[in-house]
């Protein structure tokens, strides 16, 4: 090996030592990375909710406050991300509590754009909806919302499999004219290779009886629902009238579907009322 040859040879020992420290250097600061210059990053993808007060790192750290865009408190944020999202294998624990929302659940990333979601607990206030639903003609939905989801994968947002329930207690509907009692609404949801299908109904005491299917994919969707006012109760019935013309004893018959709800499974005998 002649000089020239010797020298080149150092050269590049040395660039591919420099370069080993260089990504040792890289992987160090992504390793402690501050939650705090990761949000540099991430804040564009909030949409307008903002992180303040926030601590810890990356891969375990919190907010103190979540607020919107225009200064509105929503609550406080912590998670849990594995470092195995450095390999493109991402578990994420997500924790959120705040006076009209709460959140809890498990999160990981799978191969062909599929994400996972298990053990999905929430709770929310629905006048933190008043701004999406003010101009709703059937009026604003008031009450609590809880959602619980054992399991659910799903591919661009869409459930192709799910494990859920829903329950909607002190259910209301808040119009011009008064505050209309619907009682307490439970809904189940499951899902198969894309098409969900969903229970309606109520339990069994309050001023609406309601029994419901509903089925849902892609390509269409179809709702079969009755509803009963138990009581005479004026208000109720006429709002369940903008739904449709009742039978003779009071009773709404919902028949919907849109898309290619042909193609959906036939839904499942409605359960006896209560």
């Amino acid at each position: 090996m002649n000089h020239v040859e010797n020298r080149r040879l150092k050269t590049l020992q040395k660039c591919l030592v420099a370069l080993v420290l260089l990504v040792l250097v890289v992987l160090m600061l992504v390793w402690f990375l501050p939650a705090r210059l990761a949000l540099l990053w991430i804040a564009p993808q909030l949409h307008g909710v903002r992180l303040q007060q926030v601590g810890g790192l990356l891969w375990d750290g919190h907010a103190d406050q979540v607020t919107t865009s225009d200064g509105q408190v929503l609550g406080k944020l912590s998670w849990q991300l594995s470092r195995s999202a450095l390999l493109g294998k991402a578990q994420l624990q997500l924790d959120f509590a705040g006076p009209q929302l709460n959140f809890s659940g498990a999160m990981r990333k799978l191969p062909q754009g599929r994400v996972e979601w298990r053990d999905v607990h929430a709770r929310m206030d629905l006048s933190v909806l008043d701004a999406y639903v003010a101009k709703l003609p059937q009026g604003r939905p008031r009450g609590e919302l809880q959602l619980s989801v054992e399991h659910a994968l799903l591919q661009a947002g869409w459930p192709l499999e799910l494990q859920a329930n829903t329950q909607w207690t002190q259910a209301s509907i808040k119009t011009r004219g008064s505050d209309i009692a619907l009682g307490a609404l439970q809904l189940q949801a499951q899902a198969q290779n894309g098409v969900i299908s969903a229970q309606l109904h109520d339990d069994g005491h309050g001023p609406l009886q309601a029994d419901g299917q509903l089925q849902l994919s892609p390509l269409g969707w179809r709702l079969e629902a009755t509803l009963l006012a138990r009581q005479t109760d004026a208000a109720l019935r006429h709002w369940l009238a903008q739904f449709g013309r009742p039978d003779s004893d009071g009773t709404l018959h919902i028949r919907r579907s849109g898309g290619m709800a042909m193609g959906l499974p036939a839904p499942t005998s409605a359960r006896t009322p209560l």
